[in-house]
């Protein structure tokens, strides 16, 4: 954001359904703060249940940026993402408001704060066609265990079902060499913030991601899943074959029952969390705050600390 003003950014993440969002509007609203949104499926229109998109009477009582930017079959890379945030956070500034950067995605997070360097490797179109068409007639997982070969670690920090950032991680090892866990930990100097992770106890979180995947399901997810498909939109776009999606379709079009749609939104979910919590392990900046009575008291006090302090 070189040349920009920069607003005072508090970073709120941690796992699937530890309560980032409820506790960021809450915040967000006691510090008068615009809330921009850090979840890579929360871009898509039309993807409101399955990515548990902010209600409108939230975004109404405190602004919601970065959210519904994109159809579902438009290209979107953490490269637009962080031209995106570095537009609207000196928007934020130029109206005098604090940034409250909140999601569990790692790479958006990386890439606006601590100015992760995008490797300068070119879309190579004949070999993304390629792997697109083994996805398809394979099936993900063929291609996440090539990833896996050729570089262990990015493979640790990718879903098997998040195909277009496999298919980049391979694209990249394809063009130079050298594994995309490797060239991606080149970062730039990184922005000013107050990073804090919620996190929870392990079996307390999967009972709350059961808990918002029997919500989902109750509050139409299946319905919203099969009316994407019949606005056109393929099945296997990245959005629609990650999480939660994937099983919703199969049991929106009868590829398998509800019940056992449930049981794997459920357990892939689970999985999710805890490549979520591999990452931030990995992240010494981050504020642990453990989910419980007073976590949002504590919150409180810590932002006000650096709200008020020197940056």
């Amino acid at each position: 954001m070189q040349g920009s003003a920069i607003p005072p950014i508090i970073v709120i993440t941690g796992p699937t359904a530890a309560g980032k969002s409820a506790a960021a509007l809450e915040l967000a609203a006691g510090f008068g703060g615009e809330i921009i949104s850090a979840d890579s499926r929360q871009v898509y229109r039309h993807l409101d249940i399955g990515t548990a998109k902010p209600t409108a009477h939230e975004q109404a009582l405190v602004p919601h940026r970065l959210i519904d930017l994109v159809e579902p079959d438009e290209p979107y890379s953490v490269v637009h993402y962080r031209a995106d945030a570095d537009r609207v956070l000196a928007e934020v500034a130029a109206r005098g408001k604090v940034a409250f950067l909140v999601g569990g995605s790692p790479h958006y997070l990386q890439a606006v704060i601590d100015r992760l360097e995008v490797p300068p490797v070119p879309p190579q179109e004949q070999f993304r066609r390629e792997m697109e068409e083994w996805a398809r007639r394979e099936g993900h997982q063929p291609l996440h265990d090539r990833l896996r070969e050729v570089d262990p670690e990015g493979a640790e920090q990718i879903a098997a079902t998040n195909v277009r950032r496999v298919i980049r991680a391979l694209e990249v090892h394809h063009v130079t060499g050298v594994p995309f866990s490797v060239l991606g930990r080149r970062r730039g100097t990184p922005l000013p913030s107050l990073k804090l992770a919620l996190t929870i106890e392990r079996s307390a979180l999967h009972k709350s991601i059961d808990d918002r995947v029997e919500q989902q399901v109750a509050d139409g997810l299946i319905e919203e899943a099969r009316g994407v498909v019949q606005m056109g939109y393929d099945p296997g776009l990245p959005p629609l074959a990650g999480l939660v999606y994937r099983e919703a379709i199969s049991a929106a079009f009868g590829r398998i029952s509800l019940e056992d749609a449930v049981r794997r939104m459920k357990e892939t979910t689970h999985a999710f969390a805890r490549r979520q919590y591999t990452w931030l392990r990995r992240e010494p900046e981050l504020h642990w705050i453990e989910v419980g009575a007073d976590h949002l008291d504590l919150m409180n006090r810590m932002i006000g600390e650096y709200l008020a302090g020197p940056r």
